[in-house]
């Protein structure tokens, strides 16, 4: 693609335009070349040219050399593009002949250098671990591989509200129902039937808002021995999840370790005029930035939400104060308190508030639009997990794996089907989900790339070492896709998209299927089976370094 650019920039100079910035994007359909532009568009007004008649004169000042095989213009003013084929079939054999660029390709340098910390997933203890959660830890693990696909050193990190009034709610109906389980459902029936008392029960309302100051002042040690108790099984369990679905975190960061450290933030700045004193609480007063007024420290002295991720942030910058960027990844519902944290942070700490980047999600929903959960009135990931691992079971019942391939294949292939189904679309919207759909075999699904991807490396295993010993004159679209991936990365990273990703692979998913139909890869009798064979690997690395950026593990069967 750079190359292709300077020969248009020299193009374009030559047909008057000064400075010009080509963009090249990839035309819908590939019968009409591989890049088109619209330069001679943007540009015509300028020059008192209609655009087809300076798109004409760009087309014949642009030296062809021996990468393009045709340029011309098509519509109102485009320019479209076709490359010779033996880029493409040269760029294939070269690949397949170097393990190291091959198992590497497709990782960029955009990053080199830098350091990047990713916030997500955020699940609080004492509560669901629910499929928001889920979707921030899908987005958020993607997210934190395409940045370590281009190149930075990338550190995860989770928040997790471990104190504050939800643990105080469940607390306080464990403390009367008077018999703590060690189980996590019963943590979150516990959490229900305490949010359900502190609306409805002024009493209860206020021993749960006596407890939660306990909890803050660790005085009491009825209340100390169930929070630890209930503290330590919450985190337990979310190991469980983090493990299945692929998740290693760098840093564990926790409400109660820098409740204090907002506090002192807050009052720092209190001196310096930045936040105000109203009613007994201290604000940031937001209309004065354009934004609205948040509580910072409550009446009672205790640290809001706002507050302790003032504390967070500064202990994020404080242990790495190389840090380049540093993006938070949350729910859609907490726009408006992003918006005014960052409001503050370009106050108090100008340099980190131009590193941060807050990334939202939308919801998960199913297409049955029924919402129901056995812990509660949220649907739980693992529930969900196992939801679609039981589903897969019944795909595979019949097929010759032991007991053991059939766990890891259905644990792969579910994650598969739910990670696809959260990043297939632009990152802010609500999805929902079908999970027939999301796990069929046959097209636009997690297990649909899986199972091109281990169809491709079955063909590499039966054909072994090849030499190339002839190459075909023409391309197919196979090849043509498969040298964008770079690009691909490249523009997920520039716009933090997923989904630009995902809809490469389903095409180059479909690309190889119709490749593989039409051509019998594996031809002891044909001097061009080696190429084919040495395509089928290029593709499968392909597929498998874009689903471990998206986060999904490939099987070695299905």
């Amino acid at each position: 693609m750079e190359e292709i650019s300077k020969i248009l920039t020299k193009a374009c100079i030559k047909a008057g335009i000064e400075k010009p910035v080509v963009k090249l994007e990839h035309p819908e359909d590939m019968n009409h070349g591989d890049f088109t532009t619209n330069i001679a568009m943007v540009n015509a007004k300028t020059l008192k040219l209609s655009p087809k008649v300076l798109a004409e004169n760009i087309v014949k000042e642009v030296e062809k050399g021996d990468v393009i095989e045709r340029i011309e213009v098509a519509g109102p003013g485009f320019i479209n593009i076709k490359i010779v084929d033996s880029y493409f079939v040269n760029a294939i054999a070269s690949l397949s002949k170097d393990k190291n660029s091959l198992t590497s390709f497709g990782k960029i340098t955009r990053d080199n250098g830098r350091k990047v910390m990713v916030e997500y997933t955020d699940p609080n203890p004492f509560k669901v671990f629910h499929i928001g959660h889920l979707m921030a830890n899908t987005i958020g693990e993607s997210i934190s591989r395409i940045v370590e696909f281009s190149g930075a050193e990338v550190i995860r990190a989770c928040y997790q509200g471990d104190v504050g009034l939800h643990v105080a709610k469940t607390i306080w109906a464990i403390s009367k129902d008077g018999n703590y389980k060690n189980d996590i459902s019963y943590l979150g029936s516990m959490y229900v039937l305490g949010s359900e008392k502190y609306e409805t029960d002024e009493v209860a309302k206020k021993e749960i808002v006596d407890i939660n100051k306990k909890i803050f002042d660790k005085s009491d040690e009825v209340i100390n021995e169930i929070y630890n108790k209930g503290r330590k099984l919450s985190l337990e369990y979310f190991d469980g999840i983090y493990e299945k679905l692929g998740t290693k975190f760098n840093n564990f960061f926790f409400e109660s370790e820098v409740a204090d450290d907002g506090i002192k933030i807050v009052k720092e700045f209190l001196k310096k005029g930045i936040f105000e004193e109203s009613e007994g609480a201290t604000i940031f007063p937001g209309e004065k930035y354009g934004e609205h007024t948040r509580v910072f420290i409550n009446s009672q002295g205790l640290p809001t939400y706002e507050a302790k991720e003032l504390g967070l942030t500064k202990r994020k910058f404080n242990l790495y104060p190389d840090l380049s960027e540093s993006v938070v990844v949350t729910a859609n519902e907490q726009n408006a308190y992003f918006k005014v944290i960052l409001a503050t942070l370009k106050e108090i700490y100008p340099d980190i508030a131009l590193k941060m980047k807050h990334l939202s999600h939308g919801i998960l929903r199913p297409s049955s639009g029924k919402m129901s959960s056995r812990k509660g009135n949220v649907v739980s990931a693992d529930e969900l997990i196992s939801e679609f691992e039981t589903l897969v079971n019944e795909k595979i019942k019949d097929r010759e794996f032991t007991n053991e391939d059939k766990v890891k294949i259905s644990n792969m292939v579910a994650v598969s089907g739910l990670k696809y189904t959260i990043l297939r679309q632009a990152i802010g919207g609500d999805i929902i989900y079908d999970p027939t759909k999301a796990l069929s075999f046959e097209g636009d699904s997690g297990p649909y790339l899986q199972y091109a991807t281990v169809r491709a490396q079955a063909v590499i295993s039966k054909a072994g070492d090849r030499e190339i010993k002839a190459l075909p004159e023409k391309t197919s679209d196979l090849e043509r896709l498969l040298v964008r991936f770079p690009e691909v990365i490249s523009r997920a990273r520039e716009d933090y998209a997923p989904n630009y990703i995902v809809t490469y692979l389903t095409e180059l998913s479909s690309a190889f299927n119709s490749y593989y139909a039409n051509n019998q890869i594996i031809d002891d009798t044909d001097s061009i089976s080696p190429y084919r064979v040495a395509v089928t690997k290029v593709f499968a690395q392909v597929m498998k370094n874009g689903l471990w950026v998206l986060g999904i593990q490939v099987p070695e069967r299905m």
